[in-house]
């Protein structure tokens, strides 16, 4: 069996007397959309859904990154922000089945990072990574776990919102 290692981030931020946290709607899913077998598999193009995927923004470590530099760049390529990291939260582990290439049984790992947001534009990210994101927006913290369409994602969330609880000093 394959095995990815990837990292991502739970960015929040304080406004409106209340936590928001950057969420992304995927172009495409490839772990999640079946297209036939291994001989039709390729990657689709943007998937329009009657109703919006919202995810943590995360990618691929790349050779000689450590998770955290992943994450953090993975949150800038994607939301457009950049953000200071405040803790590890936690690690998501699971198994998918590629839908393009060679069709193989990927185990995922993926390390997840509380960060505090610190400038930039949400959604203003390039050209180029809308093949991958659709849009980047701001949700209220305390509804991401029941918005995000993940199970190891909304985990995340709820370990961010406890942790924001329990951090007044945040």
């Amino acid at each position: 069996m394959v095995r990815e290692i990837s990292a991502g981030g739970v960015v929040i931020r304080l406004r409106e007397a209340g936590w928001w946290m950057a969420a992304i709607e995927p172009a495409c899913d490839p772990e999640r959309a079946a297209v036939g077998g291994p001989k039709q598999a390729v990657r689709r193009p943007k998937i329009v859904l009657a109703k919006s995927v919202l995810a943590l923004p995360k990618g691929l470590v790349d050779p000689g990154e450590k998770p955290l530099e992943t994450a953090l760049r993975e949150v800038y390529e994607e939301t457009g922000v950049s953000a200071d990291p405040v803790t590890k939260l936690g690690d998501s582990k699971y198994v998918y089945t590629r839908v393009w290439g060679d069709g193989a049984r990927v185990f995922k790992i993926v390390s997840f990072y509380l960060m505090r947001y610190r400038s930039g534009r949400i959604n203003d990210i390039a050209p180029e990574m809308r093949v991958e994101v659709a849009r980047a927006r701001w949700i209220r913290l305390e509804e991401a776990p029941k918005l995000l369409a993940y199970k190891g994602e909304k985990q995340m969330a709820r370990r961010a919102l406890e942790y924001v609880e329990a951090h007044a000093e945040l």
